[in-house]
């Protein structure tokens, strides 16, 4: 194989598949521990897919901004984003919400159903929760004081959490978290970004959309500011030794890294940020519980066969939540 991963076959061969318990996460509508998620919600990365590529933009605001309003709708007001004109109707659209102290994110996928002069509703066909290693790797929630770089590739260098929309060739859209210390995140050198891809769920939605469709935009943050960094591209996926090696982190090194070629990175200051000030307010107690909503997802999954019907009826929350525990002490990276 090549240092360049071209094809599912050779994506799996270096991460794997995901097993069984992580694809039955994944259901096909907003269920009542997703709209808990919702109404507790400050700060969502939204993307979308356009017919040049993917967009990428963040919505913030007072917990419950973004609600359902019924199984398979969520709706975000338009003065909620920093970018209102993004998302049109037929757009595919992915929301990754996050919940002030909580690790794990809630992820929703589907397309742009309507908009209106105050409001956009997303139609959601998946919806499940994704682990909390890419918060804790970035320290999101409780940062060191931080003045954000003024110039563009120091800003991405010292990014330590962004978000990645992907899309595939029906315009469909995957955002997904990823987080890092600084400078083992994403580097940015002339026009070219090396993004580090560490242990995740397995499931690659993003790697797959990468191999099918190489235009991607993220959305990068120096948790602790208020300003955010938008990076553009073709991306592609590596395995190249002497690329990984310059990301080791706890002595491991990432098994694959995206490269970005072609990469831009704008700058802007963000007013979702400043309406959700995720480093100013104190982090209330929680009102979820990530582990719960994770066996009712698996619940509420339709996988066919025993295997399946086994899992749902032996999964439990103290099963998932000392797995989960494990898991973010022992495969960070």
């Amino acid at each position: 194989m090549s240092n360049t991963i071209a094809t599912l076959e050779d994506l799996e061969a270096v991460i794997g598949s995901a097993p069984l318990g992580v694809k039955m996460k994944i259901i096909d509508h907003l269920d009542a521990s997703a709209t808990a998620w919702l109404a507790a919600s400050t700060l969502a990365f939204v993307g979308i897919g356009k017919p040049d590529g993917p967009g990428v933009t963040l919505a913030g605001g007072a917990p419950g901004f973004v609600r359902a309003t019924d199984a398979n709708t969520l709706v975000l007001p338009l003065d909620t984003l920093d970018d209102p004109h993004l998302p049109q109707p037929g757009d595919g659209a992915g929301v990754l919400c996050l919940v002030p102290g909580i690790g794990e994110t809630l992820r929703a996928n589907g397309r742009v159903k309507s908009r209106d002069n105050t409001s956009v509703s997303i139609a959601i066909e998946e919806c499940f929760i994704h682990c909390a290693k890419a918060l804790i790797r970035s320290d999101f929630w409780t940062p060191p004081a931080v003045t954000a770089p003024q110039d563009s590739a120091s800003f991405v260098n010292a990014t330590r959490f962004l978000a990645l929309a992907t899309m595939d060739k029906r315009g469909l859209i995957d955002i997904s978290p990823k987080g890092d210390p600084a400078n083992l995140l994403i580097r940015l050198s002339g026009d070219r970004a090396i993004l580090a891809e560490r242990p995740g769920n397995r499931l690659a939605f993003g790697y797959r959309n990468i191999i099918e469709e190489p235009r991607i935009a993220a959305l990068a943050i120096v948790p602790g500011a208020s300003t955010t960094a938008t990076i553009t591209g073709r991306a592609s996926l590596s395995v190249d030794p002497v690329t990984l090696e310059a990301f080791i982190v706890e002595e491991r090194q990432p098994k694959l890294a995206t490269l970005i070629d072609s990469a831009t990175a704008t700058l802007r200051p963000s007013a979702a940020l400043q309406r959700a000030a995720p480093w100013s307010n104190p982090i209330p107690e929680p009102t979820i519980d990530p582990a719960e909503a994770l066996v009712a997802h698996v619940k509420l999954n339709k996988e066919a066969g025993v295997a399946a019907t086994m899992l749902r009826l032996a999964v439990n929350r103290g099963l998932v939540a000392s797995g989960l525990k494990a898991s973010y002490k022992n495969d960070l990276y």
